[in-house]
């Protein structure tokens, strides 16, 4: 059984539903409060340096207006709903200590000025990448799936790539920038892609020639390090996990579970493949590009491009021919019923998106958007009509 692992980055909004600086102070309360094990600290951070996917944590991320949580090392997609709902709460309960809550959305809907979290690393990041740095304020979602080691990891990402676009439809959860609707289901992913080491990659020959890709990116001296190194996936630099880092942070639970059994899937059908011998699908990193474009500007309501194919096929087409890929590794692992389920919601109700466009039209707010979303996160309503509709 492959052991799994999610990382998401959440919002600190205050009660009009602006992003508000108190992520910091949230994380030191939390720590004077006796949760010191269970809250990284800030000098971690600082050395950019990431909690091991054995570590359950809360931690900063690179504006003030964020927390970022971590679940411990999970075997069943129950213990990642679990984990989930359990460190969005102590997320939210540690905002609410400095009078904010937490919303598990990709960009902020209302207008906002990003600020930075302070210390050397985060103004290193400002100094170097300018307006990059200084403009972005997205909240992501990363899977990490064990794997043997860099080989296997190497065999995994090469075929896992052409799906990853897909992984940003599912999730998108980022509708608005700051005020506008941006006509994107994920504006997220656009944002992401300004930074110079983003994106998809061609495949690899062995650990070695990925290993000589992440040096290489090093010797530009374009990137402060290794953290930096913000391919589509990556195989960790420090543990044996694969990680996949395309998905927008999804706005209910159960789509973070969807997500982490379909990337779990993918990871052992790649793996399964490869000891068979099996082709490494061929996509030029070009066309992963337009992959991946699409999935941010039309989420799972448009056409999709097809992993195998290279051309345009109804997002639901597409989503179950990922789920035959993936069938035998799902059911193996004893997830078949929960991701065919998650699927089938997020074609049935929508995106995290979705939900956040209906919210708007229904009360023409996007203050009323981020009152949703908090709710949303909290779990205090699976679909986030009643807590929009109050002020």
């Amino acid at each position: 059984m492959r052991t799994v692992g999610v990382e998401e980055e959440l919002l600190v909004v205050d009660a009009t539903g602006i992003p508000v600086p108190k992520g910091p102070e949230a994380l030191e309360l939390a720590a004077r409060a006796g949760e010191g094990e269970d809250v990284a600290q800030h000098d971690r951070a600082e050395r950019g340096e990431r909690e091991t996917p054995e570590t359950a944590h809360l931690m900063p991320e690179l504006k003030a207006q964020q927390l970022e949580l971590g679940t411990p090392v999970c075997t069943t997609l129950d213990d990642v709903r679990r984990e989930l709902r359990h460190w969005r709460d102590r997320a939210d309960a540690a905002a609410s200590a400095v009078g904010a809550r937490v919303a598990a959305l990709a960009t902020s809907p209302v207008a906002v000025e990003p600020v930075p979290t302070e210390g050397e690393r985060y103004a290193r990041l400002g100094e170097t990448f300018g307006m990059t740095a200084w403009d972005v304020l997205t909240c992501g979602c990363h899977v990490h799936v064990s794997v043997d080691d860099d080989e296997e990891g190497v065999a995994v990402l090469n075929r896992i790539r052409v799906w990853l676009p897909l992984l940003t439809a599912m999730t998108a959860n980022s509708p608005f920038w700051r005020g506008r609707d941006t006509a994107y289901a994920s504006f997220r992913s656009q944002v992401w892609h300004r930074w110079p080491s983003a994106g998809p990659n061609g495949p690899f020959t062995d650990a070695a020639d990925y290993h000589r890709l992440v040096e290489e990116v090093l010797a530009t001296g374009t990137v402060l390090d290794t953290g930096m190194v913000y391919f589509d996936a990556r195989i960790s630099a420090k543990w044996p996990t694969v990680e996949v880092r395309t998905a927008d942070v999804a706005l209910r639970v159960e789509d973070a579970v969807t997500l982490a059994g379909v990337v779990r899937g993918l990871v052992e059908t790649a793996a399964r493949d490869a000891r068979a011998g099996g082709e490494v699908p061929q996509m030029r990193p070009e066309v992963l590009r337009l992959a991946a474009w699409r999935a941010g500007r039309s989420g799972l309501s448009g056409e999709l491009v097809h992993p195998l194919t290279g051309r345009p096929v109804p997002a639901a087409d597409v989503l179950g021919d990922l789920l035959e890929h993936i069938r035998p590794a799902l059911a193996d692992a004893g997830d078949e019923q929960t991701v065919s389920d998650g699927v089938r919601q997020l074609l049935t109700r929508g995106t995290g998106a979705d939900l956040q466009r209906r919210v708007h039209r229904e009360t023409g707010d996007l203050a009323a958007v981020v009152r949703a979303a908090v709710a949303v996160t909290s779990g205090a309503d699976a679909d986030g009509a009643s807590a929009g509709a109050t002020g």
